[in-house]
């Protein structure tokens, strides 16, 4: 079984392209059981990753070239994109490289964000979705399990965290350089997932005047707006209510905009060309992209703060290199792990064999109790048997090694007693 990552990411592919291959909320799930059963007899094994900066499948195939090719359709036909203008954006790395990458990803080095502690949840959220889909198999099991170990360790052992600069704080910094003081604003948060928790919790330490949340449940809603004193209200009422906010952060699981370009038109125009400050977090978007063109509002995306956070990467590279070491550790043991997988056919043959050697012992030892015979020379006779049985093989090869050359005789009698631990019994 060999593994394999396909996918692309905030490097490899623009924001058009990653919100067209996007799986948030519920699509995940119809995305993976789409990705079985296009992978049906190739990939036994496939899991799917998709966060605001990336999509990409994880999968323990027997034959890579044939599922590469199948996996590659498929994600030309979600994008609606032709397979040859989506390549160029597509990494595709197999085995030990697909590890590396799943463990760099895990501990947030492969992220806009460096260290960024959110995509190790959403990591985990792709491995039970595979596992309640029955794709998460023996392969890709031990994989997810030990990236998230890499991760714990790099997080408890090096600052990779400690000098994270996240999305919600950049996007502070861009609302204050509108603004200034925030405490005189108006903030609205559409949604109520962890990204929208996160830069609530940001906005709401710069004491804004009023703070409102919008959600698709108005329960949800209520909770967070309740944590930071603020008004929950429904969707719904977005268009009534849009002009009163001076920011507004977006990121809900849509598959659409919820937020148009005629809906800030008319917010600006009460607003009596007040600026606007929005920060849409989605892929795929939640704000139509034209919001941007409009001289009163002030629209950014997730790529757009991906440039602002670049600034102090120096700062955490010895961080980064401590990381990228606990990381080599863990791709060792894990192909250490993977190539002893190699011998569990033999192991289990050997354990069957055991069996069957056994159960005709024992029956031949009933046999012999039953007709009354002595019970120390029946268990005698069984040790006898089993170990002259086990022995079988080893005495076999011995007596074999008159035909074998000097070198060949030599290697067979050390790994018979490397096999029988006589080597240990003759240093005692």
């Amino acid at each position: 079984m060999q593994l394999m990552t396909l996918g692309l990411n905030h490097e490899s592919a623009p924001l058009t392209l990653r919100e067209r291959l996007a799986f948030p909320g519920e699509a995940l799930r119809d995305g993976l059981s789409e990705l079985r059963a296009t992978l049906k007899g190739l990939a036994p094994e496939q899991a799917l990753l998709s966060t605001c900066n990336r999509t990409e499948m994880y999968l323990a195939v027997e034959n890579p070239a044939e599922a590469q090719g199948q996996a590659l359709d498929w994600l030309a036909w979600k994008s609606g994109t032709r397979g040859p203008d989506l390549s160029p954006h597509l990494y595709q790395l197999p085995n030990d490289q697909a590890v590396r990458h799943a463990f760099r990803v895990a501990c947030g080095l492969d992220s806009m964000v460096l260290g960024e502690p959110q995509i190790l949840g959403q990591m985990k959220l792709a491995a039970r979705e595979a596992q309640e889909a029955g794709c998460l198999g023996t392969h890709l099991h031990h994989l997810f399990q030990q990236a998230f170990s890499v991760a714990k360790e790099v997080r408890t052992t090096t600052e990779i965290g400690l000098h994270s600069v996240s999305m919600a704080a950049a996007a502070v910094k861009l609302a204050q350089r509108i603004f200034g003081d925030l405490a005189q604003t108006k903030v609205l948060f559409i949604g109520a997932g962890e990204m929208i928790q996160l830069t609530a919790t940001h906005f709401a330490a710069q004491h804004p005047k009023h703070i409102v949340v919008a959600n698709r449940t108005l329960d949800r809603g209520q909770i967070l707006a309740h944590e930071f004193g603020g008004e929950a209200i429904a969707l719904a009422e977005l268009p009534l209510r849009m002009h009163e906010f001076d920011i507004v952060v977006s990121c809900t699981a849509s598959t659409l905009p919820i937020i148009g370009l005629g809906m800030i038109e008319r917010a600006i125009k009460q607003r009596k060309h007040r600026p606007m400050f929005l920060v849409d977090l989605a892929v795929p978007r939640d704000i139509e992209r034209e919001v941007a063109e409009l001289d009163d509002a002030f629209l950014y995306t997730v790529d757009d703060l991906g440039e602002l956070i670049k600034e102090g990467v120096q700062a955490r590279q010895d961080a980064v290199l401590q990381a990228e070491a606990i990381i080599d550790h863990g791709v060792q043991s894990f192909i250490q792990w993977k190539e002893s997988r190699q011998h569990v056919p033999v192991i289990k043959a050997l354990s069957e064999h055991a069996e069957m050697v056994q159960a005709a012992e024992i029956a031949l030892a009933k046999k012999r109790l039953a007709k009354g015979e002595d019970m120390e020379s029946v268990l005698r006779s069984l040790a006898h048997g089993l170990s002259q049985k086990y022995l079988h093989g080893a005495y076999s090869q011995l007596h074999q090694m008159g035909h074998a050359n000097p070198e060949e005789q030599g290697h067979k009698a050390e790994l018979i007693r490397e096999l029988f631990g006589l080597n240990k019994q003759r240093n005692h």
